[in-house]
């Protein structure tokens, strides 16, 4: 059913993975599918908001995420599932949508938090994911 499958972690964030990345992972072994597991650095939202930080900012960033995405996968993965990590810059919706296009996923596993009233105001990732994803999204709560 599933060829490709994406899973978008936080790899400084247990809550992003300890539940969604186990059933990525049974999904992508069921189905025989490649996992595609990325995470997103994001961006500063404004260059006057950029200017605050070093100029090796973003790769030092780029580079600790790379770093702690292979660190908490890949003791998980199990032997043989074909797999791929990925690290991207920039808005976290956005960078995910494009990702699963790019690497023609058809599905994207990610995990979302309950609802609180500042998300009327400000949507999380996993529903601006749903929004604009090319494909169908699982969220794990």
């Amino acid at each position: 059913m599933y060829k490709h499958i994406l899973i978008a972690i936080d790899p400084d964030s247990k809550g992003s993975y300890e539940k969604a990345l186990p059933q990525a992972i049974s999904l992508a072994t069921t189905n025989k599918a490649m996992l595609h597991i990325m995470a997103v650095v994001p961006d500063y939202g404004s260059s006057l908001v950029a200017s605050f930080f070093p100029k090796d900012f973003e790769k030092k960033a780029l580079t600790h995420t790379k770093e702690a995405l292979h660190a908490v996968v890949e003791p998980k993965l199990p032997e043989g599932l074909e797999h791929q990590f990925i690290t991207a810059h920039g808005r976290i919706y956005s960078e995910i949508c494009k990702i699963a296009k790019e690497v023609n996923a058809d599905l994207i596993v990610m995990s979302s938090h309950k609802p609180a009233r500042r998300d009327k105001l400000i949507a999380p990732n996993a529903q601006q994911v749903l929004l604009h994803s090319p494909v169908s999204v699982l969220v794990v709560r």
